[in-house]
């Protein structure tokens, strides 16, 4: 490793990148050090983020609220915040162990775009826009989505900034599973976001793809269902059509032989997985409408 460079502000660390294109920018480091150690990657040289005050707070713009990409696990799973978005609060409280949400930060979450990270269902449920910092203070936003998707990536010399979030003040819940006793990676996780103003209901499932899914139908369909001028409750039987719904919408069957033969049976892993996603998207909508 060549250098390491401490830059003050966002627009010092986005020059610092365009100064040196093969640096890497780092904030809690927490998967990026798991890369260097694993022998994956050795960077020409380190941006760090963790002087930029300005990427570890939050203010309010619009409706919404503009979130540091150098907001750590810790400080998003506290009461405060929470009162604000609480199924991203959920889910930095559920990012692991106290080392890693100590250090951890939504930024990197998103730029890591690992398919276990626990924001991004939240992220993708909420339908939150990221605001790029470029060259000479320049300013973009794009959906989290469309980034975590590919279908827009940034230029060597971009940052994520903030994390533009709808505050909604209505009801969410993230929720995981995961494949052994207290935190660790999700093997499936759900989060579920009411929008009483659209009167919809969003939701995102993920860890098993590549990227968060939403389920849109299943979404419309539900949403439907709900009594929006009232109590918003849903019978139990309404509740376990949606987890089905959910399940086989993000983990659908394969396609039926043509000759009209009966369709493959699924392997026990995946139906293991499908019943897993269907018991989450239940118990968070429930939760949600209770």
């Amino acid at each position: 490793m060549q250098s390491v460079t401490l830059p003050a502000s966002l627009d010092e660390a986005v020059a610092a990148l365009g100064a040196m294109p093969a640096a890497v920018p780092v904030a809690g480091g927490t998967d990026l050090m798991s890369a260097v150690n694993k022998g994956l990657l050795r960077p020409a040289g380190l941006v760090g983020l963790s002087r930029i005050s300005e990427l570890r707070g939050w203010h309010y713009q619009d409706g919404h609220a503009l979130l540091g990409a150098g907001l750590t696990h810790a400080r998003m799973g506290r009461p405060d915040f929470a009162a604000l978005i609480p199924a991203l609060a959920a889910s930095a409280r559920a990012a692991g162990p106290p080392q890693i949400r100590n250090a951890g930060t939504l930024g990197g979450n998103i730029a890591t775009a690992a398919p276990t990270g626990d924001a991004l269902p939240v992220l993708a449920a909420l339908e939150a826009d990221l605001v790029i910092a470029g060259a000479g203070g320049s300013r973009r936003e794009i959906p989290v989505s469309h980034l975590l998707a590919g279908r827009e990536m940034l230029e060597p010399a971009e940052l994520i900034g903030f994390v533009r979030v709808p505050l909604l003040h209505a009801p969410q819940v993230f929720l995981k599973a995961t494949g052994r006793t207290g935190p660790g990676r999700a093997t499936a996780s759900v989060a579920i976001v009411l929008d009483p103003a659209r009167r919809g209901v969003r939701c995102a499932v993920g860890a098993i793809a590549p990227m968060p899914l939403r389920p849109l139908e299943a979404e419309r369909w539900i949403a439907s269902l709900i009594d929006w001028d009232g109590e918003r409750g849903l019978a139990p039987d309404a509740l376990a059509a949606f987890g089905e719904y959910v399940a086989a919408a993000c983990i659908p069957d394969q396609a039926p032989p043509d000759d009209g033969g009966e369709a493959p049976v699924l392997s026990p892993a995946v139906l293991h997985l499908r019943r897993t996603v269907a018991a989450l998207a239940r118990r968070a909508l429930g939760r949600a409408l209770s």
